[in-house]
């Protein structure tokens, strides 16, 4: 492999770990089977991460940035107003779910596998912490583009979107069911939305 810096590696690592987890689950995600997925030497996992622990948290940071990009285009369509808004991005997150199921299969078996590793205490909520800060942020630009103000604490807000998130993806996992799936996340825009309030023509 050509020589390549320790963040460039790190990211290939991380891929090459979500690849084994989605693949085989995460037991079977050991040093040595990530670095035989990245084509790379043993030696190169220790230079470029301290830890298996350590690059589960960039396997984390991955998925989550991929769905935010994923997210955050669809913002930037045309949508009418903040409810369909949110329905698009809702609808992103469940497209995504469908062309890839075992990618976030691998991120719920993941969560289940730091609440039993001592090592990784802690892990799941830095986890969350993550998919909330996107929603954050999310809810954040949409208020802006929408010219709405959230009536609850967005913090609030964010985690009552994830929460309805995991939860539809979950339930599609164990059902595969596009259709209740569907009418499940038009009922979580509609939660959602019904915390905006449009803003005032003094305070736009």
């Amino acid at each position: 492999m050509a020589r390549m810096a320790a963040t460039e590696r790190r990211e290939v690592l991380a891929r090459a770990a979500l690849a084994v987890i989605a693949r085989d689950g995460v037991h079977a995600a050991t040093t040595r089977a990530i670095v035989a997925e990245a084509g790379m030497p043993l030696a190169s996992f220790h230079y470029a991460v301290a830890s298996r622990d350590e690059l589960m948290r960039d396997v984390v940071e991955l998925v989550v940035s991929s769905q935010g990009s994923a997210a955050f285009g669809t913002l930037e369509l045309d949508a009418p107003d903040i409810r369909t808004a949110i329905r698009g991005v809702f609808g992103s997150n469940l497209d995504i779910l469908r062309a890839d199921p075992a990618r976030q299969q691998a991120m719920f078996e993941l969560t289940q596998y730091a609440l039993r590793t001592p090592a990784l205490d802690g892990f799941p909520d830095e986890q969350y912490d993550v998919y909330r800060a996107l929603a954050g942020r999310l809810l954040e630009a949409g208020a802006v583009r929408y010219r709405v103000h959230w009536d609850v604490p967005i913090p609030d807000l964010a985690a009552l979107a994830v929460a309805l998130s995991e939860g539809a993806t979950l339930t599609w996992l164990a059902t595969r069911d596009d259709g209740a799936t569907e009418r499940l996340l038009d009922l979580a825009a509609d939660a959602i939305a019904a915390h905006a309030t449009p803003l005032s023509e003094e305070t736009r």
